[in-house]
């Protein structure tokens, strides 16, 4: 073989054996961040850009010519179909912004595919078949049975939406538990002692946690807790108003202030309220979670729950694409990210007996 030929491949294996974790190891950040360095990307302090690029150059990294950008797929999969109706457009739509941003700002593009009532057998053939870089999973209506069946793709994950302990996945979700106390905290604040609770008829991780926050807030605030007070309506704006209205018909008695699951279902019992004459806030104070868009224009505005979707979302794609970047052997990560108390007009402050 000729010497510059031999010269060159040398060369060539010498650079792909510097990883970016070579230069993550030197330098002491991730390997995300000496990822946006080197494809130039905002997010490093300018010392610690010129720093990575130093090192770099130093180990001898040269970035491979005329190779493809990576690639992630966001799988979002409707079990049930009410993640894919129109009353949660808005709340998926927050989700893939931040995943969208995350994606562009590491470099990489983002697939989105969506499975409506179809056989968890295909969905993972699907995944099986994917030339993607790793997946985020949006599992919002996935049981724990389902979460265990991706341990067949051989690919980075991270699900959104939803949390499982013992299982050695990331996860990125909201703090459902400690946000549902913050609601109960801000009601008892305001004299409340009479708290129902309102639920989807199909249960998702989310709303089961929210519902353990809920009987763990009345032992932390030393209530007792009142099972007639828990009810269980359709998960949609439409359902929840005719199921709340049937509700209504026939239990005359309510707690003082009801906490709903989310605000499509809040908006929905508002609505029963208002026709069965049950005035809000006067008459019974009705909080909600998630902050959607209908919260701040209901009659009465609705208190809620702010969760920034957009930040999981960014925030899956980092620890994504750190896995791919050469963190693969790091122990399992579940991320819960804190709510935020938006205070409307639904609450009303009565007095302590």
């Amino acid at each position: 073989m000729p010497y510059h030929m031999e010269r060159a491949i040398k060369d060539w294996c010498h650079t792909m054996s510097i990883r970016l974790k070579d230069i993550a190891e030197a330098v002491g950040v991730s390997p995300t961040t000496v990822s946006l360095v080197l494809n130039n990307k905002p997010g490093a302090r300018e010392e610690l850009r010129r720093k990575i690029l130093k090192t770099a150059k130093d180990l001898g990294y040269t970035a491979a010519r005329n190779e493809k950008p990576g690639s992630l797929c966001l799988l979002h999969i409707a079990r049930h179909g009410h993640t894919v109706n129109r009353d949660h457009d808005v709340f998926i739509a927050d989700y893939i912004e931040g995943l969208s941003q995350g994606s562009k700002l590491a470099g990489y593009s983002l697939e989105i595919v969506t499975f409506k009532l179809a056989p968890m057998e295909q969905v993972l053939d699907t995944a099986l078949s994917k030339t993607t870089n790793g997946f985020i999973i949006l599992g919002t209506e996935l049981s724990r049975e389902d979460a265990e069946l991706f341990q067949a793709i051989r690919k980075p994950i991270v699900f959104i939406d939803t949390y499982h302990e013992f299982l050695n996945f990331d996860f990125v979700d909201m703090n459902n538990e400690d946000s549902v106390f913050m609601l109960m905290s801000h009601l008892y604040e305001r004299g409340h002692r009479r708290f129902g609770f309102v639920k989807g008829s199909i249960e998702t991780r989310n709303i089961r946690l929210r519902e353990m926050g809920f009987s763990k807030g009345l032992q932390k605030l030393g209530l007792e807790a009142d099972t007639s007070f828990i009810f269980s309506v359709d998960q949609t704006y439409h359902g929840a108003y005719s199921d709340m209205k049937s509700i209504l018909a026939g239990h005359p008695r309510l707690p003082t202030a009801l906490i709903c699951s989310n605000d499509i279902i809040a908006s929905g019992c508002l609505k029963a309220f208002a026709e069965a004459g049950v005035r809000v806030p006067k008459d019974i104070s009705v909080v909600g979670f998630d902050n959607l868009p209908l919260s701040a224009i209901s009659d009465p505005p609705l208190t809620t729950i702010q969760v920034s979707k957009a930040q999981i979302g960014r925030m899956a794609i980092q620890l994504l694409v750190s896995r791919i970047q050469g963190e693969a052997d790091m122990p399992a990560v579940k991320v819960l990210i804190g709510g935020k108390l938006v205070e409307r007009s639904s609450v009303k402050r009565i007095d302590i007996a």
